[in-house]
Parts: C-alpha cells; structure tokens; sequence
C-alpha cells in the first residue's frame, strides 16, 4: 500500500511539473526553431501626432536584412508594444495624458493586426510595457503618473480591468527633469519572479516582487537601487545568465552596469560608463539592450544619433566600449535586436526612418546595410518569426 501511494505521489509531482511548463510553452512554440527562420514579423510603434496612423507592421528576410511594408492599424499614440509568448496578440501602450494600454490578434499568414480591446492605466502618459513569461499578465510603467499597473489578459488575448497599481513618490536634482517620479521602463527577470522599474525622476530602479498567479505588485527588500544623482534611469536589461543588468541614464547619457542577485532581485551598481565618445550638448539616452549571446551591450544616443557598442565581460559583467554607429537618421529611440542576434533595427523618430545593421557575432560590431525604411514618427520595433 505504501509503495501504491510513493507511486501515485511521484506520478502526481511529475504531471504537476509537466503542467507548470507547459503554462510557458508557447513562448518557445512562438519562436520555433530560430535557424531556420527565413522571415521576422517586425511590428513598430510609433507617435501619432503627425503622419503617423498607429501601429506598422513589415517582415524582415533573413538573408538580407530587407524589411517589406504589409499593413498599419489606427491607434493613438502606439509608441512602445511588446508581443504575447504565444505569438497570437499584440500589446501596446497608448501615450496619452489619460493614459491606455490596447491589444490586438496578430495574424502572422496576411502579417496584420486586429484591435481586441482598451484599458485605462490610471497615470498619465504610459511609455512602456512588458508581458510577463506566463502570458497571463501585462505590466505597464506610466512616464507622466509616475506608477506601475499590471493588468490581467483575459479570453483572446484582451485585457482585464487593472489587478495591481503603485504609485511612485518623491523628486532628484534636476529641477526641470526630475521634479516628480517618471517611471519610464518596467521589465521581469527571466523567473519571472521580479518587475524591475527605471524611474528617472527618482534616480532609482525600483523592484517589485511579482505573483505571476495573480498579478500582483509588492515592494520588494531592498526597494529599489540608485544611479549617481541626476542620471535619470530610463530603459532596463537582465543579461541572459541573469547575474548581470543594466540601465541608461537618459539625461548623462551613461550606462549603468549592476550585479544582480536573481533570488533576492537585488542589485548592485558596479560600473557607470559614458555612451558618448566626446562630450555632445543636448544627448540623451533612449534605449539599451543586451545581445542574446549575452556578449555584447548597445546603447542608443539621441543627438550624437548613433549606436554606442560595448563588450560584456563574461566574469563581471563590466562594459568596454568597441565604438559607435551612426543610425542614419535623427533621434535614435528604440532599437530591436532580432531573436537570432543577426540584425538590429533601429528607429529614427526625427526622419520618419529605420535603418537596418548586421550583427558582427564576434566582435559585437555593427554594420549598416543600405536596407533604409520609412515609418513615420518610428519610436519602437519588436519582432517575432513569421
């Protein structure tokens, strides 16, 4: 009877374990076999306040870096998105002074997009958003408000009505920058345990645990991480050995490399290093990501309009920089790094373009192919296999 019961336990602990991944497998079934990708699906976010009509979609091949236009879907300002793990729907944040997130179904056959539905996000001005690794909940960062919300996704990918909200409080020294919080990037590690938040009005990364069951938000000890006063955090990356993460400093125009302790969602600043190859007025940061490999860091500089470039050290995680590279347009925002690491695209908000570059897997260099395309006001591109 006893080994009846050992028997039957054992049987339920594996099935338990089967169920749990299989809550994220579509994130691996969404990204197939990426070798043998031939076509990315690259879906741009952009500001509405001109020519722009919402949401463009296009495919890159592969071979050569070519990016072909195919559809658009009206929304208001769509300026940053993110994709489901499954692939099937599309999220975007609506920068608005009343603030909104929208989905959308992705149909990768006619490469379109399908409005579902809207939430409010209760602050103003939302610039980022993230979905977390069970497809179960999407987090959003309010810039204006200056708080998070995490929203539930409900039947067919539409949204839920918010099911955790914090607010930020607090100032740093930069008077006309930092004279309230401004939650600017929000980002789960790869446990999907913590929700790390760039808030460059307070000169912090704020932490969260995070309950993947139910959404929730909770401060998490210690609370939060600072940068050098008046650096102003913008965007967030978690190398992918998850010992290492990083933040720019929009208004320094620097890069900040922390040790991070993944059980704990601690953070240690370790490095501070400039993007700028000599010192430029009026530069600011936007965007910074690591290379899938985990061997390289890129960083984005508006005014100077290039691509700083580092090298990730394998034992520390510090940063050398390798140089810069021009994006071929004015005011660089977001860039996106395709699943492969083969090519990075990068958005031009100024000149309404985008700009193609090949990834030097060994060197972590970049180069720009003559692949050039218009989307107007381009502010972010997140891309997924076709």
């Amino acid at each position: 009877m006893k080994r009846m019961l050992s028997s039957l336990l054992v049987l339920l602990s594996i099935s338990a374990t089967i169920a749990s991944a299989q809550v994220r497998l579509p994130a691996a079934s969404a990204a197939g076999n990426l070798a043998e990708t031939k076509q990315m699906l690259a879906f741009f976010g952009t500001y509405t306040n001109g020519e722009s009509k919402g949401i463009y979609v296009a495919s890159l091949d592969m071979e050569t870096g070519k990016l072909t236009s195919h559809s658009f879907v009206e929304s208001v300002n769509p300026s940053f998105v993110a994709i489901h793990p499954s692939g099937k729907y599309l999220y975007a944040v609506n920068e608005t002074k009343d603030g909104g997130v929208s989905s959308f179904a992705i149909d990768r056959k006619n490469a379109s997009l399908k409005f579902l539905n809207q939430q409010p996000t209760k602050g103003a001005h939302p610039c980022h958003l993230v979905v977390d690794a069970t497809g179960k909940h999407v987090l959003v960062a309010n810039y204006t408000g200056g708080s998070v919300i995490s929203l539930p996704i409900v039947e067919d990918g539409k949204l839920g009505p918010d099911s955790s909200f914090h607010q930020h409080k607090g100032s740093s020294v930069n008077k006309k920058r930092q004279e309230a919080a401004h939650a600017h990037s929000i980002n789960l590690d790869k446990a999907n345990r913590f929700a790390f938040v760039a808030d460059l009005g307070l000169d912090k990364v704020v932490v969260y645990k995070f309950d993947e069951a139910t959404g929730k938000l909770t401060a998490n000890d210690p609370p939060s991480a600072f940068v050098n006063p008046g650096g102003g955090p913008r965007h967030f990356a978690i190398h992918p050995n998850q010992k290492f993460a990083y933040t720019n400093n929009e208004l320094t125009s620097e890069v900040v490399a922390f040790r991070l302790k993944a059980k704990k969602g601690k953070l240690r600043s370790q490095q501070t290093i400039s993007t700028l190859p000599k010192a430029t007025p009026g530069n600011s940061t936007a965007e910074v990501q690591v290379h899938p490999s985990g061997k390289f860091l890129y960083c984005s500089n508006r005014g100077h309009n290039s691509i700083a470039m580092f090298t990730i050290d394998h034992d520390t995680g510090k940063l050398t920089a390798i140089g810069h590279e021009p994006t071929g347009g004015a005011i660089p925002r977001n860039f996106g790094i395709d699943p492969t690491g083969k090519f990075v695209i990068a958005c031009n908000q100024s000149t309404n373009d985008v700009y193609v570059f090949k990834v030097d897997l060994e060197s972590g260099k970049l180069t720009r192919t003559e692949q050039k395309f218009e989307v107007p006001t381009a502010v972010c591109v997140k891309m997924m296999p076709r």
